[in-house]
């Protein structure tokens, strides 16, 4: 509402006329809202009478009524507040809604696509099932057969494969080796009956070694045939000794009286013997048991080279192609 050159309606004032009659408050005495120059009484914006028989302005109807517009304009911007946030929020419920199905509308029709085609069933059942041979597996060779035989007992042969090596340890026992030797000629290793034996049964040749220790000395000798059947037969005529053979550092044994002992096998094709003797003129005895274990370690260290030679050349046999 304005306050224009009319003038407020309880007034008769004119163009020079502060609405107020005379200043901020006015000259009347009965104040802001005091009687103005016309003779009638007048009314105040509120309704109020004015004049000498009206009383003052009802100041608690006034506040009561202003604070009764403040309350409505309050109502009115909280209600119009809360209803624009619920347009709001629900503005992006919907649109968070409608993204979601685009989005899975999206992934659905992306994987739908990208899904490869159900593989086409085979369509023949009857084919045939794989089959397993009902055949055992052979079994692998005999190491024996190899060296019960000439013709499979292929390996080389020496008296350097047969005793290799420097030393020879057994246990706890340490023997040095001696002298090697090999002939062709094999009545000419032994001496007794013993030369007989291998004559008479197709004896090929013969290897000796050598070994000591302690002053006692051991020569063993490995005879080879053609098969095991002559070999155990020419064992089972053998009698006398091997033929000891000294040197390289092993002086001469078992020669002009003294008593040694004479050990008698056989393993496959091969026959092998041993004498033992002291190094010194000493007999061995029933009761002496050193000399009788180092003639026990050399025989059965050569029983274990003739092993190996079977060992080695049946495990060649079984890793090799068949044919």
């Amino acid at each position: 509402m304005s306050f224009g050159q009319g003038g407020p309606q309880w007034g008769s004032g004119g163009q020079d006329q502060n609405p107020y009659n005379q200043g901020q408050y006015g000259q009347n005495q009965y104040g802001r809202y005091g009687q103005g120059q016309g003779g009638q009484d007048s009314v105040d914006p509120f309704g109020n009478r004015s004049g000498s028989d009206a009383g003052t302005p009802d100041w608690a109807a006034l506040a009561e009524a202003s604070a009764a517009r403040t309350r409505r304009r309050r109502w009115l911007m909280v209600g119009g507040g809360a209803l624009a946030t619920a347009l709001v929020a629900g503005a992006v419920a919907t649109a968070i809604v409608s993204s979601n199905k685009d989005s899975d509308n999206s992934a659905s029709d992306k994987n739908s696509s990208q899904l490869p085609a159900p593989p086409d069933l085979p369509q023949n059942t009857t084919a045939p099932e794989p089959s397993f041979s009902s055949v055992a597996p052979l079994p692998p060779p005999d190491p024996k057969d190899f060296i019960s035989d000439r013709k499979k007992d292929t390996l080389p042969l020496s008296a350097e494969t047969l005793f290799p090596g420097k030393k020879l340890t057994m246990g706890d026992r340490v023997y040095d080796k001696g002298a090697l030797a090999r002939t062709g000629n094999c009545a000419s290793a032994v001496k007794g009956a013993l030369a007989g034996a291998l004559e008479n049964n197709g004896c090929e040749q013969v290897f000796r070694a050598t070994y000591s220790n302690d002053g006692i000395a051991v020569t063993v000798a490995v005879a080879t045939f053609e098969n095991a059947a002559k070999a155990k037969k020419a064992l089972q005529q053998a009698s006398g000794s091997v033929v000891p053979l000294p040197g390289a550092g092993v002086p001469t044994f078992c020669k002009g009286g003294p008593v040694c002992r004479s050990t008698f096998n056989a393993y496959g094709r091969y026959a092998y013997f041993t004498t033992t003797g002291y190094t010194k003129a000493k007999s061995v005895t029933e009761k002496d048991t050193k000399a009788f274990q180092t003639g026990d370690d050399l025989g059965e260290f050569t029983f274990r080279q003739i092993v190996r030679r079977g060992e080695a050349q049946a495990s060649a046999a079984a890793s090799a192609p068949a044919q």
